[in-house]
């Protein structure tokens, strides 16, 4: 296994890419944005292959910082995208997930994730989790991992996790994993029976999008669970003080970013890049809204 740095808006360790070598040529597990395209070729040359010899692309979910440049590998190389069923039409047709995310970014849009060609329909295989695959030699489990989105999975290789961000962002060794929870569908319940599941596998290693790979997962799971918590709680509070959304997203920020400082000199400036605050603020609310709406008997 290959890790490549994608050097995200030229900044070093937010978004990995990671190589499977297999009989058949190489897989990649999350390629990254389409922005980023120019660190996979760069880092692939390193090794010593080209992205012409990708003949399967696995996605953990259709995100653009994890599938954005799906679509210019399967168009360049001719590989097969794997994708769960509820992501699949974004990729075949990624203008309202562009419009969407154009919402959000505005003008930086392109600076940030150059754009998302369409997969085409003949180069996408759906997975529901649940399946193994033998894809040249390289055995792996699909596992469906609902919580960050809804058609989230993570890919089981022997003891080795490959969970997009399902397993949180975690930037150094020293940093305890955080939960991103940007809009528009995270669940917070789903979330954890995803890790209650992951958790029973005992891996003896996580590979994280963001960013990495950890062999002390018990206890990631441990910290990641506690500050998923944590922050949820946050929010909620800060919602029933009727706080104005730039207060809260405010506090929520210059908290987080206190904490990592002491966890490491450049960490939040990364996680600006990583997993930006103030969208986990916004997913938050937006989860606590529809949750607290709902009959105390549907909670």
């Amino acid at each position: 296994m290959h890790t490549i740095d994608l050097h995200f808006q030229g900044v070093a360790g937010v978004i990995a890419c990671y190589v499977l070598e297999s009989t058949e040529g190489l897989i990649l597990i999350d390629p990254g944005p389409s922005s980023s395209l120019g660190a996979l070729r760069s880092g692939l040359r390193d090794l010593g292959f080209t992205l012409g010899e990708v003949r399967h692309v696995l996605l953990t979910h259709i995100h653009l910082d994890h599938a954005g440049a799906a679509g210019n590998i399967a168009r360049e190389s001719g590989a097969t995208v794997y994708v769960h069923a509820r992501g699949a039409a974004h990729l075949v047709r990624p203008e309202r997930l562009l419009a969407s995310a154009t919402q959000i970014y505005g003008e930086q849009m392109d600076p940030l994730w150059g754009g998302m060609p369409a997969v085409p329909e003949a180069r996408l295989v759906t997975v529901d989790g649940g399946e193994t695959l033998t894809l040249g030699g390289v055995r792996l489990e699909v596992l469906y991992t609902p919580g960050h989105a809804v058609h989230h999975v993570a890919w089981h290789v022997g003891d080795e996790l490959f969970c997009g961000d399902v397993a949180g962002v975690r930037l150094s060794n020293s940093q305890s994993p955080r939960a991103p929870t940007p809009p528009p569908d995270i669940d917070l319940e789903l979330w954890r029976e995803s890790l209650e599941r992951l958790m029973a596998l005992n891996a003896r290693v996580v590979h994280l999008t963001h960013f990495g790979s950890y062999s002390d997962v018990q206890e990631h799971w441990r910290q990641l669970l506690a500050n998923m918590e944590r922050d949820a709680q946050v929010v909620r509070d800060s919602l029933a003080r009727a706080e104005t959304s730039d207060d809260l997203t405010r506090t929520f920020v210059d908290r987080l970013e206190a904490q990592l400082s002491e966890e490491g000199p450049d960490l939040a400036e990364r996680m600006r890049f990583a997993s930006p605050a103030w969208m986990s603020v916004q997913g938050l609310t937006r989860y606590w809204g529809k949750h607290d709406a709902r009959p105390s008997e549907d909670r």
